[in-house]
């Protein structure tokens, strides 16, 4: 299941991949030992991933707030 504003699923945004199925959840990586295909360590990938994250989100809530303030005039009391 994809969330609308990161357009990735919470799994991947906590773990940094998506399992296939059940069983690949039962041998999570160790973090240690876990590198990722472009010789990141995981924890590297992973805090990347949260900063790609915040940038989605604040793209999505500037795309929010555009959409409910048009036509929307400003009052000046």
């Amino acid at each position: 299941m994809v969330h609308k504003t990161t357009n990735i699923s919470p799994f991947e945004v906590v773990y940094g991949f998506n399992p296939h199925t059940s069983l690949d959840l039962l041998p999570l990586p160790n973090p240690q030992e876990f590198v990722h295909k472009e010789e990141v360590t995981k924890a590297d990938f992973v805090r990347q991933l949260h900063e790609r994250i915040k940038d989605q989100i604040q793209k999505q809530i500037e795309k929010y707030i555009k959409h409910n303030s048009k036509g929307k005039r400003e009052i000046i009391f």
